[in-house]
């Protein structure tokens, strides 16, 4: 992320070294454009809390395990249409 630019960010949640949350707050705190990355977590826990955590680490939507091809294409639309 540092050394790249992407249009948006596939954020797996559960990582061995630093979690999707850590990992999120990490590209937040970046004091350049990047921090505003758009982000969705990807995750098999879909549960209230599990959701609310993906929001207060900031990302911007969440997708759950498995997912429908469908629906992830609709919420990287509207983040991207929504941001640009």
């Amino acid at each position: 992320m540092r050394s790249s630019r992407y249009d948006i960010i596939l954020m797996d949640v559960q990582m061995p070294t630093m979690n999707g949350y850590e990992a999120t707050k990490a590209i937040r705190a970046f004091d350049n454009d990047k921090a505003r990355t758009p982000i969705i977590a990807m995750t098999a826990n879909v549960l209230k809390d599990e959701v609310e955590l993906c929001y207060q680490a900031g990302m911007n939507d969440f997708i759950g395990k498995p997912f429908d091809t469908q629906e992830l294409i609709q919420k990287i639309y509207s983040l991207k249409f929504k941001l640009s």
